[in-house]
């Protein structure tokens, strides 16, 4: 029996390549501006090409939220599981976890965001990760005493305002002309803090 190569294949190095191409136009193109074409050149592809992984542009920008978002994702689950720190500590280290994303991928959060009530693709991709997100700081406030109650009192609908109310903190952060994303993290740490109490 053969080995498979564990190297990428070259399809997925292509779609890789279109997502790269996509954000690069993102940090001076807006959505409604970018066209297949340009992500296609982006990528040194076919226009052609580009629709064998995509029908269209929101199914490239949703992909790429996507792919962000795996990492966003992959913080929350590993903070969550995070048994021996204290609650508190774990939060903080997830708050900062999605600065850093914030810092590292702001363009793509931030279209994220706007196209994500005109385009399904892109809010599904979107409150997908938020809801993710969500389900592991539940963890987080029933470890710290929040109780495990159905209701507005309830470490379930807690995480999930307090993960809305982070998303739309770093988002005007973003937005904002002095894109002060460290002071947004103060903030939402300390809001996280006093429900933690």
């Amino acid at each position: 029996m053969g080995r498979r190569s564990a190297a990428p294949r070259k399809g997925d190095l292509r779609e890789q390549a279109l997502l790269d191409a996509a954000e690069a136009l993102l940090e001076h193109t807006s959505l409604e501006e970018l066209t297949v074409e340009a992500i296609a050149k982006g990528a040194g592809i076919s226009r052609g090409s580009l629709y064998f992984y995509f029908g269209n542009k929101h199914e490239v920008l949703a992909a790429l939220v996507e792919r962000t978002m795996r990492t966003i994702r992959a913080a929350a689950d590993s903070t969550a599981q995070d048994a021996a720190s204290p609650p508190v500590d774990v939060m903080e280290r997830a708050v900062h976890g999605v600065e850093r994303v914030w810092r590292e991928h702001g363009t793509v959060m931030r279209a994220a965001v706007d196209y994500s009530a005109l385009h399904p693709v892109v809010g599904s991709a979107w409150h997908d990760t938020v809801d993710a997100f969500a389900r592991a700081m539940t963890q987080v406030l029933r470890r710290a005493g929040i109780p495990d109650e159905d209701g507005p009192g309830g470490a379930a609908a807690l995480a999930r305002a307090l993960c809305w109310m982070t998303e739309r903190t770093f988002y005007r952060a973003a937005c904002s002309p002095g894109e002060d994303l460290a002071q947004a993290t103060v903030t939402t740490v300390e809001i996280w803090r006093r429900v933690m109490k």
